[in-house]
């Protein structure tokens, strides 16, 4: 089961870089056959395989021969992981359906945040449908807890925004609502500090490193995901070991 599910993350991985590439240019996901990004040509299907394409095409378009960017492959493999850890955690139930579907829509936002520095509305619409949908089914979150969680992790983030004049996107703020959402209270929290503190760590290391200058921007996207996904494998234990040591 581990092994289907790797591979299930590495087949979604593979649509999620057609998200990642069409959504920001406003093109559909639903329809419409694959083409290289250069030299505008259909793919066949053995150019479509996950990860193992790219391997034997040694990173290049078959046709045109130029280069394919990396991120193609490094999206398969990262849902591949976030699927496999999501199934180690939750097994088979709604809990676990709820949850791989928070894990492509964060993957999706964070690739698109790294190239664009925009997160799409129609992608946190779709999340925060999603959040409402799965929720239902999965019994995990209350109606109450959900609200919560939204209103704790966009409000601070909003705060943010203020105070910082524009130095936190709307996105982001849209972002974090969705989800806490799915995570409901007080896990929306928890996730939005570890992504306070991932992101404030990862800005310090590419300050020091002279990769990126003060004035620049970084994308938060990716620590809203990496903040909200250790809140769901870790969170329970954390916050149990802060109350019972703090309070």
């Amino acid at each position: 089961m581990l092994v289907f599910f790797f591979l299930a993350g590495l087949f979604i991985g593979s649509f999620l870089n057609v998200v990642v590439y069409r959504l920001p240019r406003g093109e559909t996901v639903v329809w419409g056959r694959s083409r290289c990004p250069a030299c505008g040509r259909e793919l066949a299907w053995y150019d479509l395989i996950p990860v193992l394409s790219y391997l034997f095409l040694r990173g290049r378009c078959r046709y045109c021969h130029l280069p394919i960017s990396p991120r193609y492959l490094i999206v398969e493999l990262v849902t591949g992981v976030v699927f496999t850890t999501l199934f180690y955690n939750f097994g088979l139930s709604w809990v676990l359906v709820k949850y791989l579907f928070l894990g492509a829509v964060l993957v999706a936002a964070s690739f698109i945040d790294l190239e664009h520095y925009l997160i799409p509305d129609s992608l946190v619409v779709t999340g925060a449908c999603g959040a409402i949908l799965f929720s239902l089914l999965a019994r995990d979150v209350g109606f109450r807890a959900a609200l919560g969680g939204a209103a704790a992790a966009a409000g601070f983030l909003l705060l943010v925004a203020v105070i910082s004049n524009g130095g936190m996107g709307g996105g982001d703020v849209k972002l974090a609502g969705m989800v806490g959402l799915f995570l409901g209270w007080p896990l929306a929290s928890l996730a939005l500090f570890l992504s306070l503190v991932t992101g404030g760590l990862a800005g310090v290391c590419f300050l020091v490193s002279g990769l990126k200058k003060r004035e620049d921007p970084l994308p938060f996207a990716p620590f809203i995901a990496i903040g909200g996904l250790l809140a769901l494998f870790f969170g329970e234990k954390m916050l149990h070991w802060y109350l019972g040591r703090f309070m």
